[in-house]
């Protein structure tokens, strides 16, 4: 099921989007020059930015299982970007089947290859949306086409606070969106920060924000504001290296990620 509002064939390719840079540091393969092109000038000045990327999308999976553990059985992931395997719901269906997941994007990209996000089990069920998340009351009315929010729902915003600027009061946003979820909810974020090189960080700026899209790097402190109203789960908000690490995957070097999961009590 898909909800867009316009042609997936409205991309421009001419201009680097943040998602499709993020599938370059990937290593994937659903991105075009322009973003290629952004992606190696972010390379030059963090030349571990690929090891950054695969860290926040290995706690995505550590924090996915960690909720279908603890019982969570509805997801609203927004800032979805481009489908890369092992997504969301194959993470939770593969441990609770009949787990519900809605995908939200701003991307026309994302929207092109939403038939990936939607192979659900025959029991569960997956949607995708597309929409920004600086319209929460308009995700929040669509989710609840889909999700029933008298029970617990994982919020995923992983790896997009950064790219909504302080002017949209991100802060705000997040508690709009949280505000109507059931006790037992939990809130799931990932965010860099430019506490460890804060001298490059105005020019990895530059570069999204050339592309129209401007990063915010936050502090451990400002990344831990998002919380408020929750209880943070153990480590609390920490290096995504260090949060719950998986004892048989390699190491990785420390990176300028914090990551966190908080439950509403």
């Amino acid at each position: 099921m898909t909800d867009t509002g316009f042609s997936a064939s409205e991309i421009d390719t001419g201009t680097p989007h943040s998602a499709r840079m993020y599938d370059w540091f990937l290593d994937g393969k659903d991105h075009y020059p322009a973003d290629a092109e952004a992606a190696r000038k972010i390379v030059e000045l963090l030349p571990d930015v690929k090891d950054t990327a695969w860290s926040n999308r290995e706690f995505m999976h550590r924090a996915a299982r960690f909720l279908a553990h603890q019982g969570v059985r509805q997801f609203l992931d927004i800032g979805t970007g481009i489908p890369t395997e092992p997504n969301l719901h194959q993470i939770v269906q593969g441990i609770t089947p009949d787990a519900r997941v809605i995908y939200v994007d701003n991307d026309p990209i994302v929207l092109r290859h939403a038939e990936a996000l939607l192979d659900s089990t025959p029991e569960g069920r997956t949607a995708y949306l597309h929409a920004d998340v600086r319209e929460p009351e308009r995700i929040l009315a669509r989710a609840r086409e889909h999700l029933d929010f008298e029970r617990p729902i994982g919020l995923s915003l992983i790896a997009l606070l950064p790219f909504v600027a302080d002017g949209h009061d991100p802060y705000e946003i997040v508690a709009t969106l949280t505000e109507p979820l059931a006790a037992g909810s939990h809130l799931v974020i990932s965010h860099v920060t430019g506490e460890f090189q804060p001298e490059i960080w105005d020019r990895v700026d530059a570069i999204y924000r050339a592309g129209g899209t401007p990063v915010e790097a936050r502090s451990r402190a400002e990344v831990t504001r998002f919380f408020d109203g929750f209880e943070l789960c153990e480590p609390g908000v920490e290096l995504a290296t260090r949060w719950r690490p998986d004892p048989d995957a390699p190491a990785r070097r420390d990176q300028p990620l914090y990551v966190g999961v908080g439950r509403k009590p």
